[in-house]
């Protein structure tokens, strides 16, 4: 039996961007693209946890849909590496390893170091990195109102704005996947409570940034990811989310 894993300070209603929201084109408004989207958000939202079983029959009644866009949604998710699936035994959300998780803190170093070094370069970057610090702020909002899923949401949306004012979509998209892969490895070693990102950080990234100072802003941003990864305990619990919950479906 799965078991259930409230989040502490949710809101009925979010008040920051659902992360699928963050991109255009590809399987936006298809009815694979809405599975595939409310599925990509749980995740993010850490909803769904890392090991929860999605079952076809299940996600058919949740969305009202056939199996087989059920399937083209996961075989989608799979693609992204956010689902595994596996033979005769289903869907599951992706559990990191030991070694998944530091491969996948070193690409987001070495991609984000990219991002730093093309923004450092655009004469125009205070004007860029202007709606950053508006979203900064509001991250800090909700983190002080205890609106737990506003406040992962434009976590998870820092990083990936920040990308796209490095003007490549492929690399936007590229970080937007590997935010949702970080945000399951914090959800699975995490300890209830800590903190995703940190607000105060992401401001001082930007702060380097808008100052011109390259060094300062890696050094930043190395100091930001180094610390969500060392904080994570040896081994996470499992524990996994009742999908029906998850999604917000009622029964």
């Amino acid at each position: 039996m799965l078991q259930i894993r409230r989040q502490e300070g949710t809101t009925s209603e979010s008040q920051a961007p659902s992360a699928s929201s963050l991109l255009e084109g590809g399987l936006a408004d298809t009815e694979v693209g809405r599975v595939y989207s409310q599925i990509f958000d749980a995740v993010v939202d850490r909803r769904l946890l890392p090991g929860t079983k999605l079952t076809e029959a299940t996600l058919c009644t949740i969305f009202e849909c056939s199996r087989a866009t059920v399937r083209a949604a996961l075989a989608a998710l799979e693609h992204d590496k956010i689902v595994v699936i596996e033979p005769n035994r289903g869907a599951f959300i992706w559990k990191p390893t030991a070694k998944q998780t530091r491969d996948v803190f070193e690409l987001r170093r070495d991609l984000e170091a990219l991002i730093l070094k093309k923004l450092i370069s655009y004469p125009d970057l205070p004007e860029r990195l202007a709606g950053l610090y508006e979203l900064v702020e509001r991250e800090q909002l909700a983190f002080e109102q205890g609106d737990r899923i506003s406040w992962l949401r434009l976590s998870n949306a820092f990083h990936v704005m920040l990308a796209r004012c490095a003007g490549n979509d492929e690399l936007t998209e590229l970080m937007h996947t590997l935010c949702a892969r970080t945000t399951l490895i914090i959800a699975y070693h995490d300890t209830p409570g800590e903190q995703a990102c940190s607000f105060y950080e992401h401001k001082e990234i930007l702060d380097k940034l808008s100052q011109g100072d390259a060094d300062g802003a890696h050094l930043a941003m190395h100091h930001h990811l180094s610390d969500c990864e060392h904080r994570m305990s040896e081994a996470g619990d499992g524990s996994a989310a009742d999908p029906w919950l998850a999604l917000s479906v009622k029964r």
